[in-house]
């Protein structure tokens, strides 16, 4: 079926709702004037406690109501709510399936009920919205792949380059599409306080006096890092995704932040978080009881996965204490997006999101200009430098097993793939860096792979500890 929708002008009014909260499965669809009213004890039972004789208990509970809610009046908007994107019943995310899913409902209520609704195909997330507007009504990248459109301005030195002409084009921004990120975990993740490790290697030189290294060189959030918090994100999002008209209030975006804040993957997980955020160095063990293949798939983990994604302690970036394993670079390069090198075994991916590649040209800090095609520049849309071209921020893993698909683009199906994928990614960097310059991330010295291959023997054991984490 092709993913687009037979918008009228009934349809695309926008559809406000009261409260109206998703316990499992795919959001309803809805109709116009259709309301649902729960109180905030309602709301995901059991997703997190409330300890009501704290001060941030008020914060937490409206966060919640505010994250369900599609009727924001104050603020405008288009009708959809955080968790239109954000599914509690995905792991907080947005999987393919369950766009594919509420898209085929969608349509086959419009068969009958031509008020029929559902937030999550508002135009602006459309594939055409920058040439149709509000009339846009191509959903491939949101059914197929599940991706949303996010528009990023272009460094002052990078140009788009026009597809029938084949110049520069006048864009000042260009559409990408990203998967949602999860939310699981928000607490220990983020900006750290750990000393700056990016960029590696020497100083860069600014171009156009753009900053080089971009911001939050400690990391932030979204893919990119380019939050540098959970108050920035949301209203982004509100302003992007939602499209309200007036200014988030600043009371609701910490309202949501603390809400957020209170998701966890585990209750092992929200332990550690209390931890570490008193300020202790006495970590407790966030895994939960690990049978023998496990416990081989968690020696891998330390031996093969830690020196980008942390000990396995704490897989994550938030800490300071030197005891955990920490990522060698905050950022990273791994060949997701398209086209990818055909080499090395990385797959090739299929034509849906392959056809998000657009061509960029960029001038260098010596006024040299060169070319390059990819779906995704990643950080290099921050600060102008080649160097940073697909280069992303090191997600936790924890939960992983609950998060599928996998990447910035979903491109990695399973857990299978995503280790395909990382297995290809090691052989190129093996075989463009040869010893005795192997990097960090493959070599503890240069010279001797040590470090992120896993043998087709460790690799079962690997996974069962993935899917425990």
């Amino acid at each position: 079926m092709n993913p687009t929708l037979p918008l009228t002008p009934d349809f695309r009014r926008l559809a406000f709702l009261a409260i109206c909260v998703l316990f499992a499965g795919a959001f309803p669809v809805i109709s116009r004037g259709q309301h649902k009213t729960e109180s905030p004890s309602e709301l995901r039972p059991g997703i997190t406690k409330l300890d009501c004789d704290d001060e941030p208990c008020a914060a937490i509970a409206r966060g919640r109501v505010a994250f369900f809610d599609r009727n924001l009046h104050q603020l405008g908007g288009n009708g959809r709510s955080c968790a239109d994107c954000h599914m509690p019943s995905e792991g907080f995310q947005l999987s393919p399936a369950a766009a594919k899913a509420r898209f085929d409902a969608l349509v086959a209520e419009l068969e009958h009920n031509k008020n029929a609704d559902d937030p999550l195909f508002r135009p602006v997330d459309a594939d055409d919205f920058r040439v149709n507007g509000e009339d846009a009504s191509d959903y491939s990248n949101l059914v197929e792949n599940g991706l949303v459109r996010v528009t990023m301005a272009l460094p002052l030195n990078v140009k788009l380059i026009d597809a029938i002409t084949d110049q520069p084009s006048d864009d000042t921004s260009v559409d990408l599409f990203r998967a949602v990120k999860p939310i699981f975990d928000v607490a220990i993740t983020g900006p750290d306080t750990v000393p700056a490790v990016w960029p590696p290697g020497a100083p860069r030189v600014p171009i156009m006096g753009q900053d080089p290294v971009g911001p939050n060189r400690q990391g932030g959030y979204q893919h990119d890092g380019r939050f540098a918090t959970l108050q920035e994100q949301a209203r982004a999002a509100f302003i992007g995704h939602a499209q309200v008209s007036v200014e988030p209030p600043l009371r609701l975006l910490d309202d949501l932040a603390a809400f957020e804040q209170t998701l966890f993957s585990s209750p092992a997980v929200e332990l550690l978080a209390s931890v570490i955020l008193s300020g202790s160095a006495d970590f407790t063990e966030a895994d939960p009881p690990l049978n023998t293949v496990e416990q081989q798939g968690k020696l891998v983990f330390n031996r093969a996965c830690a020196q980008c994604h942390g000990g396995t302690s704490h897989p994550t970036t938030s800490t300071p204490e030197i005891a955990i394993v920490r990522p060698i670079v905050r950022y990273h390069n791994i060949q997701t997006a398209f086209p990818r090198a055909n080499t090395d075994g990385l797959a090739q991916g299929p034509a849906s999101l392959a056809r998000n590649a657009r061509t960029y040209q960029i001038t260098l800090a010596n006024g040299s200009v060169q070319r390059f095609t990819t779906s995704d520049p990643g950080r290099l849309l921050l600060t102008g430098q080649l160097a940073d071209l697909g280069v992303m921020d090191i997600p936790s893993l924890r939960g992983i097993s609950r998060t599928a698909p996998y990447f910035h683009n979903n491109s990695a199906a399973t857990l299978e793939e995503m280790l395909d994928h990382y297995l290809a990614f090691f052989a190129r960097v093996a075989r463009v860096n040869p010893a005795p310059n192997l990097p960090p991330l493959l070599s503890s010295n240069g010279k001797v792979i040590d470090r992120a291959f896993i043998n087709a023997d460790e690799r079962p054991a690997l996974l069962a500890y993935l899917r425990k984490l």
